[in-house]
């Protein structure tokens, strides 16, 4: 196809937000990895060999789930491809759920984009951050599997059951005194 004949997108909906389940289930697809899903102009093919030209606003990630909407009408549904990852879970023998916590804790601190799962997480290949996880008793395995990192902490991210979370936007208020007080004195001994 000639760059004339590529198919404009210019529009995303957020895990199919409102995209009736027949309209899903006979829509093309698109695999993309993270590292082309978290950009906002790239060009795909889809699987009824259609190429794409994709224009999103800028800073908007694509997660798999959503929905890409061209300028013919016509929707492609995205799925996270499988890429090299490091999969990185507690130690079976003896580790816990708060390792694999203190390793987010560890891993975020550096900014890595990370993929937050109850029983594991998922990272980019470094072999620093390997070593440094192995050092803390994980299991760290490299992995050929869908990534999609965890949004960031301020902007709206698509959970994996296709549910939209934008801050506390729910109408209740999650504002509360910090006065957490006991109705009775606590006496304070000074030796």
């Amino acid at each position: 196809m000639t760059a004339q004949a590529m198919l404009q997108v210019s529009k995303c909906l957020p895990g199919g937000q409102g995209l009736a389940p027949a309209l899903r289930k006979r829509a093309s697809f698109v695999e993309l990895d993270w590292d082309v899903r978290q950009k906002s102009r790239f060009s795909a093919t889809d699987s009824s060999g259609r190429a794409l030209a994709i224009f999103l606003p800028r800073g908007q990630a694509v997660r798999g789930g959503d929905v890409l909407v061209a300028e013919d009408g016509s929707v492609v549904l995205v799925q996270a491809a499988p890429q090299k990852v490091l999969h990185i879970s507690a130690c079976a023998q003896h580790g816990s759920a708060f390792d694999l916590m203190r390793a987010a804790y560890h891993l975020g601190n550096r900014h890595v984009p990370i993929e937050l799962q109850p029983d594991h997480l998922k990272i980019e290949p470094d072999h620093v951050l390997a070593d440094m996880l192995r050092s803390m008793h994980m299991t760290v395995v490299e992995a050929e599997l869908p990534f999609e990192p965890e949004g960031g902490a301020y902007g709206g991210h698509v959970t994996n059951d296709g549910h939209s979370h934008h801050g506390h936007g729910h109408g209740h208020s999650h504002d509360h005194p910090h006065d957490h007080g006991h109705g009775h004195a606590h006496p304070h001994h000074h030796r």
